[in-house]
């Protein structure tokens, strides 16, 4: 066997160097280090990576090549593949503290498959780690380890209870009365795991006699609609989360509205409640003769003619808040009550003229795929010789009304609407 030793090879001409003729094989002796200070090419991906060793604890787009150790202990995080890549590219990802079970970590496709797959995937078992190779526009990235396990494909949120109607991959619960939205599969982030809610209380109540004030609107709150697809919501549900839902019944209540007073005061209206979500009854109505501040509630009652000051609305408070003052009383006419997205208006003056005066507006909300306003203040009390009280809608949570009644006449004041309960969420 012939033998060279040299301390460097320099090519004769050019810069280009071959060594050995098409089919040779150049072996290196274990133990042997190749120190490559250049750039490589045509050796193609050995099916490694360069791990940082950084561990990222936000949000990032990862680098062809490169593997990463990431940290949800603080939330989970979103590893987001490399756009437009070329076959061969390799991305890897590791639980850095074992914590991905409680904050998961989501492989986002960008634009390519996964596995053959247009969808994200999910990491949420404690500790595991995934390697994906990019193969080719069909298949695009493969999973080349054992980390299929440590996956999870879409799952959607699966329930009961209530009147179910659908609107394409969404399914929409109402609830009109007392019941039970039962959860039977929670779903998970690849597919739904959060539902859209709006939960409205019942209106309040108002008084007998005439020149009282109006009924405050039942509490209005709704999420943005963002977890169950583009609907128009009011705006007091603008960047107001959906809510996370697990394997379990969530007993839902509905506010009945506040009756009407004969001759007493009018009754508050009833809370609504689902989940961690409680929206408060409307504040009632009181007598002519009463003094002070109206009744408070989700919206506030309006004043009596007699100087009464209207109730406040959002209480207990909440963000937004879920409704509005009433406004006041003066001269010959009651204030109407607060609506969820107004304060209602006030009597001004002696005024003398039988007009009611208007409540509060009310909100505006398609998440039941038609646009319903639900929650609005009820007018307050003129003169003599406009119609009778009138009550607020069933299932939309209005004050009741006084329009004007025959003086020194007993009738009861309008009684408020009842409230209602609507989840939202997507199913397939």
């Amino acid at each position: 066997m012939s033998k060279i030793e040299v301390n460097a090879i320099e090519p004769q001409c050019g810069t280009n160097l071959t060594v050995g003729a098409s089919g040779d094989t150049i072996t290196f002796p274990s133990g042997t280090t190749v120190v490559n200070n250049g750039s490589q090419t045509g050796f193609g991906r050995t099916g490694t990576v360069d791990w940082d060793t950084t561990a990222k604890t936000a949000s990032f787009t990862a680098v062809s090549g490169d593997g990463y150790f990431v940290n949800t202990t603080s939330g989970a995080i979103t590893v987001t593949l490399p756009a437009s890549p070329s076959a061969g590219d390799i991305v890897a990802v590791a639980d850095y503290a074992s914590t991905a079970n409680t904050n998961n970590i989501t492989i986002g496709r960008n634009g390519s498959n996964i596995n053959g797959s247009a969808s994200d995937i999910i990491l949420s078992i404690n500790g595991k780690s995934i390697t994906l190779v990019y193969v080719d526009g069909t298949q695009g990235w493969k999973i080349t380890d054992n980390a299929d396990q440590t996956t999870e494909s879409p799952t959607f949120v699966t329930a009961t209870g209530g009147t179910i109607t659908c609107c394409g991959d969404y399914k929409i619960h109402t609830f009109t009365g007392p019941g039970t939205f039962t959860v039977t599969n929670a779903g998970n982030i690849a597919g739904s795991n959060s539902v859209d809610y709006l939960v409205v209380a019942g209106g309040g109540g108002v008084a007998s006699g005439q020149w009282v004030g109006g009924g405050g609107a039942g509490g209005f709150r709704e999420s943005s609609g963002a977890a169950s697809g583009c609907y128009s919501r009011s705006p007091l549900g603008a960047c107001v989360s959906a809510l996370p839902v697990s394997v379990q019944g969530y007993p839902i209540t509905v506010g009945g509205g506040g009756a009407g007073g004969d001759p007493a005061p009018g009754t508050v209206g009833a809370n609504s409640v689902f989940s961690t979500i409680t929206s408060t009854g409307g504040g009632f109505s009181g007598t002519y003769s009463q003094t002070g501040s109206a009744p408070t509630g989700g919206s506030g009652a309006g004043g009596t003619a007699n100087t009464q000051t209207g109730g406040a609305g959002n209480t207990p408070p909440v963000s937004p808040p879920q409704g509005n003052p009433g406004g006041g009383g003066s001269g010959s006419g009651g204030g109407g009550g607060g609506g969820a997205t107004a304060a209602g208006t006030s009597k001004t003056g002696a005024d003398p003229g039988p007009s009611a005066t208007p409540g509060g507006a009310g909100a505006a909300t398609s998440i039941t795929s038609s646009s319903v306003t639900y929650a609005a203040g009820g007018r307050g009390g003129g003169d003599a010789g406009l119609p009778a009280p009138a009550n607020g809608t069933t299932n939309r949570g209005n004050g009741g009304s006084r329009n004007a009644s025959t003086p020194g006449a007993g009738t009861a004041g309008g009684s408020g609407g009842s409230g209602i309960v609507i989840i939202r969420y997507k199913f397939q």
